[in-house]
């Protein structure tokens, strides 16, 4: 490939980020259409149209022959349902957290999960920070403790957000790298399709159930749901094999702050002066740990470059 090729790649992969985590950043006025579903029957319908429309794509392609190889590895197979599991934890807190007028808190929790990622580092893949990651993790503890006192009560939206993210992100790291995004979205919506199925059928034997009753419009909403889901993985997948880590990293601020934009000014939340306040003390630790991730980024471009120029100096690891 060719430097120009190169360019072209680095560009197309950057606008695929962009298309990714932007529609992620407009998932508000999606399930905030999505009313009066609740957020359970919109799990449902998520998990049931992300598994129809992945099933479709996949009967296009006829590329079924790596589902032997899941079957065959089970330590993969529950993997990839314990991330299922997780990122139903997720999508339900989301949901709710959007249709019941607190996206503003949706909003905090994916702000806090690069931090509670790189935290996760530490405790579970014993990895060593460096001092500005440190840095950058404190803060945030403060910003947790300051929103827990000063807000009057435990922020566990954002927290589960960030956590139930973080955790999933990393089983994805550990057992998911084999698949890719089409497939592995296919095993954890297939493995969560019974329990969707029985939240389904226990709504309609309570009468909760909106879809059909809505209208056409709202009915088409739900059945969008798939499609919806799906879209902005494959273009975050696109993305992650074009670019550096750290322009993802950069970029996936967007979808929070679109998130927090639509909150407080389309769809009218009252966000309080003791929540800007943590939301700005939030932004300090990201500011630190975006810092952090540039001069990495500029070290190991540099040592590589180094490494080209004269091998004696090559090294398996950045330069500290």
């Amino acid at each position: 490939m060719t430097p120009l090729d190169g360019d072209h790649e680095v560009r197309r992969g950057t606008a695929f980020g962009f298309a990714a985590y932007g529609i992620w950043g407009l998932f508000p006025l999606y399930f905030h259409a999505l009313k009066p579903s609740g957020a359970f029957e919109i799990l449902a319908h998520r998990i049931l149209w992300t598994l129809a429309f992945c099933a479709l794509v996949l009967m296009v392609r006829r590329d079924w022959a790596w589902l032997r190889t899941v079957v065959a590895r089970p330590r993969l197979l529950g993997g990839l349902t314990l991330a299922a599991l997780l990122i139903a934890v997720n999508w339900v807190i989301y949901v709710l957290a959007v249709i019941t007028g607190r996206t503003y808190a949706a909003a905090l929790g994916y702000f806090l999960n690069p931090i509670v990622t790189v935290g996760l580092g530490v405790v579970v893949l014993r990895e060593r920070l460096r001092p500005l990651q440190w840095a950058a993790v404190a803060v945030a503890a403060v910003a947790a403790v300051y929103l827990t006192v000063a807000g009057g009560e435990f922020p566990w939206i954002a927290l589960s957000l960030a956590f139930s993210f973080a955790f999933y992100g990393l089983v994805k790291k550990k057992v998911g790298a084999t698949l890719d995004a089409m497939h592995s979205l296919t095993v954890e919506t297939l493995v969560l399709a019974p329990v969707a199925v029985g939240v389904l059928v226990w709504l309609g034997s309570q009468g909760s159930l909106t879809f059909g009753g809505e209208g056409p419009w709202h009915t088409g909403l739900l059945v969008a749901a798939g499609v919806v889901t799906a879209i902005p993985l494959l273009f975050f997948a696109a993305a992650a094999r074009r670019v550096p880590l750290v322009t993802i990293g950069l970029i996936q601020f967007i979808t929070p702050m679109l998130q927090l934009v639509i909150g407080v000014v389309l769809l009218r939340e009252n966000v309080s002066g003791a929540l800007w306040v943590g939301f700005g003390i939030v932004w300090v630790a990201l500011v630190l740990l975006s810092i952090d991730s540039l001069r990495q980024a500029h070290r190991t471009r540099r040592a590589r470059r180094v490494a080209e120029r004269d091998p004696a100096f090559a090294t398996t690891e950045p330069c500290p």
